[in-house]
């Protein structure tokens, strides 16, 4: 039967004398309570940055076009989700105070008028769209001019954009 063992366990010799086991074990303790070596974990580069490089500027346009009547229903449907949360908890807070009213029967009172609402700002950005559909540009030039019409189609789930 072999003698349970760890790992880094030191096999002694059966010769050791007493003075180097004593030695031994002195030295594996030493070596197990030794601090580990400072490494560093981080460093910080202290020179001055150059005021400017030898790469010129690149104009970085901003491409974050958002239509108009997309952010006008955004800001409609922000509007109405609030006005409606607090006439709902009025109405609620008001039929607590006269009856013994569930939530859930306010909520069935209010999800029409809510409804109506949500219905009212789908047409509004409707007709809105519907208006800004015909647009008539009239350009006046004097002088030679060249006129080029760009047609854009974006197209696919990873827009793809075609320009004619």
């Amino acid at each position: 039967m072999t003698p349970e063992t760890t790992p880094g366990t030191v096999h002694i010799a059966a010769g050791m004398s007493d003075a180097e086991v004593t030695a031994e074990a002195r030295r594996i303790i030493a070596d197990a309570y030794r601090p580990a070596p400072e490494t560093p974990t981080s460093y910080r580069d202290t020179s001055p940055l150059p005021a400017y490089g030898s790469t010129p500027p690149v104009p970085q346009p901003d491409r974050r076009i958002v239509p108009a009547w997309a952010a006008g229903t955004i800001v409609a449907g922000i509007g109405v989700g609030a006005a409606f949360v607090g006439i709902g908890c009025g109405v609620w807070l008001a039929c607590r105070g006269l009856a013994a009213v569930s939530l859930t029967d306010v909520l069935f009172v209010t999800l029409p008028i809510a409804g109506v609402a949500a219905v009212a700002t789908a047409v509004g950005s409707a007709l809105r769209s519907l208006k800004d559909v015909h647009t008539e540009h009239h350009h006046h030039y004097s002088g030679p001019v060249r006129q080029e019409n760009t047609t854009t189609h974006t197209r696919g789930v990873f827009a793809r954009t075609t320009n004619r």
